[in-house]
């Protein structure tokens, strides 16, 4: 059911329901820009999980899954699964995503460590300071605390 059945007829032909009404009523309103948010939000989400379910796989410069990975096949693999496309490297991954600041960052946003202004690695933000992340060579898919402060987030678009 729609939210303007829900609403009296009276203020849908006058055009008089507000926000306030329609709260009052059970009724919804459309936010502009809001689906699109939820949308990534979505995405990132579906990817976090995919990366999630990779832990353990082995580490493996230029690969790209789904046995083994390195950082930014994992983040395009995960992405892939869920329904977005990126680019192959992570410095091509960070000029594909909407920059977001450490404050605004959520589950699912992808880290970039950085050094000066060149990107070197990427993972997947899992929440608590923690992301997921192909790390090196000898090293496998796993959880980890973000060990510096250089780092900058993008949500995939």
């Amino acid at each position: 059911m729609s939210a303007l059945n829900r609403v009296p007829s009276f203020m849908v032909r006058a055009g008089t329901a507000s926000a306030l009404t329609l709260a009052a009523v059970g009724g919804s309103i459309a936010v502009p820009g809001a689906a699109t948010e939820a949308a990534a939000a979505s995405h990132g989400t579906k990817a976090l999980k995919v990366a999630a379910a990779k832990k353990g796989a082995p580490y493996r410069w230029g690969a790209t899954g789904p046995n083994r990975f390195d950082c930014s096949g994992l983040t395009q693999y995960a992405f892939k699964k869920a329904g977005k496309k990126l680019p192959r490297t992570a410095a091509q991954q960070y000029n594909k995503t909407r920059h977001i600041s450490a404050k605004n960052r959520k589950a699912g946003d992808l880290v970039f460590f950085h050094s000066g202004r060149n990107v070197y690695h990427v993972g997947i933000y899992a929440g608590k300071g923690k992301l997921w992340h192909a790390p090196k060579t000898g090293d496998v898919v796993r959880l980890q605390k973000i060990w510096t402060g250089s780092v900058w987030y993008g949500r995939v678009k």
